[in-house]
């Protein structure tokens, strides 16, 4: 249990806000806090929720447990949301009352959550996703409008990256289900490109490769002509997610042929996020390195190769930009690097902490490092420690 003071917890912040050269108004900013709030924290005149602890956690790149000794209200408070959220799927077919909230406040929470899943915010998203899912279920069978659809699969996301991420991939795999129904009720071809986007996770997870190759190249023929950003980032999302799966099943032609369409289809479409999904040239330039680490031996190379040449700008949501780091320290701890390896897990972990502590490979390499030694002792074992490595 955390034993800090609220003294404590504020010295501990203000000194790495200002180790990162931070105002407090840009802190507020970025933790979406007043800046009253923090600086009331900061004096140690209030003691933050978890909430608030990991939202100003994510805005400095540190993980909350650095902020607050021994704190762990991110794995809490996801176990607590898993099985409510099974409570929720269990039901989704049954209308069980009018939502709590209203039309507008649906869709602005939708889209609050929907941030906080690109920014790795786990913690955040535990708290109410459960009634969120419930809410716009109910908005669905109130109205049976495709506005309200749309709002169910946003909302089946942005908690299916919860289940995902934590390993309750049973679940993970009901809440696609539950995207692909309400999609079917939406009526919206891109609606139903990002849901086989998101399938692919429940492949993944069963190392059913060449079936999920098969689902997306499939999805690739029903989706809209690429002919608006939008239509080209439907697509070219699926050519991403079918290069990195192609990968995985050794199929280098395969990996190749969709890398390079996305390539293509990319510079249709400016670097954003559509439909859920970030695309655009610099998305596909991070599915280069992901591509390159599937299929290993030879490839790996090319990893190291496009890191030497670009990093990921910091536009780009925390979660894609967390992932490339992760996937660099693979490449380089295969190449002999294992220093190098170690400082782009120690980027991947100042980017999106949630995200790189949850991540398998991540901690898998973090376990390799450590008996290499090759590191700094001491702060490798804390890492390899908090990571769960030991």
């Amino acid at each position: 249990m955390p034993t800090d003071t609220p003294d404590e917890v504020g010295k501990r912040i203000a000194a790495t806000r200002q180790s990162r050269r931070m105002t407090q108004s840009a802190l507020a900013r970025a933790s979406y806090l007043s800046l009253a709030m923090v600086k009331s924290i900061e004096g140690g005149r209030r003691s933050p929720s978890d909430a608030t602890l990991e939202s100003i956690a994510a805005a400095l790149g540190v993980d909350a447990s650095r902020l607050v000794i021994g704190h762990s209200g991110t794995e809490r408070r996801v176990h607590a949301a898993l099985p409510e959220l099974s409570a929720v799927l269990a039901a989704y077919d049954i209308p069980l009352g009018p939502p709590r909230r209203t039309g507008l406040e649906l869709e602005a929470a939708v889209e609050e959550a929907a941030g906080w899943r690109l920014a790795a915010q786990y913690g955040r998203i535990a708290s109410g996703i459960p009634a969120l899912l419930q809410d716009t279920l109910s908005q669905l069978h109130a109205t049976g409008r495709p506005e309200a659809a749309r709002l169910v699969v946003s909302a089946a996301r942005t908690a299916d990256a919860v289940a995902y991420k934590h390993g309750a991939h049973d679940l993970s795999a009901r809440l696609i289900d539950l995207m692909r129904w309400a999609a079917a009720r939406a009526d919206d071809p891109l609606l139903t490109a990002t849901c086989a986007y998101v399938r692919t996770e429940t492949f993944f997870a069963a190392s059913a490769y060449q079936a999920g190759l098969h689902a997306l190249e499939m999805a690739v023929d029903a989706a809209p002509p690429p002919d608006s950003s939008r239509t080209a980032a439907a697509s070219g999302a699926l050519h991403m997610r079918a290069a990195v799966i192609a990968g995985r099943a050794g199929d280098a032609s395969t990996a190749g042929a969709h890398l390079a369409t996305a390539r293509q289809l990319g510079q249709r479409a400016p670097e954003g996020v559509y439909q859920g999904t970030a695309f655009g040239p610099d998305s596909v330039r991070i599915h280069e390195v992901s591509v390159a680490v599937s299929l290993g031996g030879d490839h790996v190379g090319r990893a190291l190769d496009v890191a030497e040449e670009w990093k990921p700008p910091e536009n780009l949501p925390d979660e894609r930009r967390s992932g490339f780091y992760i996937e660099l320290a693979r490449a380089q701890l295969w190449s002999g690097l294992p220093g190098d390896a170690f400082e782009s897990l120690k980027v991947a972990r100042a980017i999106a902490p949630q995200h790189t502590r949850e991540h398998p490979w991540a901690r898998a390499d973090a376990t390799t490092l450590r008996r290499l030694k090759r590191a700094d002792a001491e702060s490798l074992t804390s890492f390899a420690e908090w990571i769960g490595a030991v």
